[in-house]
């Protein structure tokens, strides 16, 4: 009966650290895409947001305000400007980021 408590204490123990590992690296999107829409410029630039699997498309009044290093540190892995557009590579993290700005803008 001892070894049954024993067992279900590591048990409990485990389950609180993993949770505990999941919940510090869990990323904040909501702060991260408010983030994003300063270093685009502020909402007022962004005319358009689209996202395609793991790249984020904005269509931007003005691309000068825009801030790529910024981005960058947010963990784009490539940003490509064709006129007033930037296709950003987010990877996975796209789809979330572009949820919390539809929300925003």
């Amino acid at each position: 009966m001892e070894q049954y408590i024993t067992y279900a204490i590591i048990l409990v123990v485990l389950i609180i650290i993993s949770l505990i590992i999941v919940r510090v690296t869990r990323r904040d999107f909501k702060i991260e895409a408010n983030k994003l829409i300063g270093y685009l410029g502020g909402k007022d630039n962004i005319i358009n947001a689209e996202c395609n699997m793991s790249r984020f498309k904005v269509l931007l009044k003005d691309v000068s305000l825009v801030d790529k290093a910024g981005i960058e540190r947010l963990g784009a892995k490539g940003i490509v400007e064709i006129d007033n557009q930037l296709k950003i590579i987010f990877g996975k993290n796209a789809k979330a980021l572009k949820k919390y700005i539809d929300d925003i803008i």
